[in-house]
C-alpha cells in the first residue's frame, strides 16, 4: 500500500474517507444489484454493448461498491468504477446529448460525474487508516504509519 499511496491517511481525514466508501459504495451495490440478476443480459439488445462488457460494467458496481466499502482492493475498484462511469459519460449520457445537469428532471450525467470523482479520489488517496487495505497491506511499522 505504501508503494502506491505513500503513507495511509490517518486521523480525521480517514474517518471522512470511510464514510465517503461507505455512501458511495452502498449507492453502487444498489445500482448493480438489479443488473446482478441478468448480468450478461441488462441493456436492450440494441444498446450494441457485448454481454461480457455488461457482466463487467455489474461486477464494477456491484462487487466495487463492496470493495469500496471494506476498504479492500481499493484502487483496483476504484479503477473499475472509474473505467465504468467513463463508458457511462462519454458512451451514453454525451452520446445521447444529455446535460451534466438536468434542470427539468431529465437525464443527466451528473451522478456519473460524481461517481468518477469519487472513484479517482480513491485512486490517488487510498482507502485512509480505517479499510481492510490498511490493515493488510499498512505498515508493519509501531507507528502504524
Amino acid at each position: 500500500m505504501k508503494r502506491i499511496f505513500g503513507n495511509i491517511i490517518s486521523g480525521r481525514a480517514a474517518i471522512g474517507l470511510l464514510i465517503i466508501r461507505v455512501v458511495v459504495g452502498a449507492a453502487l451495490m444498489f445500482h448493480g444489484w438489479g443488473k446482478l440478476q441478468k448480468p450478461f443480459g441488462w441493456m436492450p439488445s440494441d444498446a450494441g454493448i457485448p454481454g461480457f462488457l455488461q457482466a463487467l460494467a455489474t461486477l464494477s458496481e456491484f462487487g466495487g461498491g463492496l470493495a469500496l466499502i471494506i476498504g479492500l482492493l481499493t484502487p483496483l475498484a476504484a479503477f473499475g468504477i472509474a473505467c465504468n462511469m467513463l463508458v457511462a459519460i462519454f458512451g451514453v449520457h454525451l452520446k445521447a446529448g444529455q446535460p451534466f445537469v438536468a434542470l427539468s428532471g431529465g437525464p443527466s450525467y451528473e451522478l456519473a460525474a460524481a461517481y468518477l470523482s469519487v472513484a479517482l479520489l480513491m485512486i490517488f488517496a487510498g482507502p485512509g487508516k480505517i479499510s481492510l487495505d490498511a490493515l493488510i497491506f499498512g505498515s508493519r511499522h509501531p507507528s502504524g504509519d
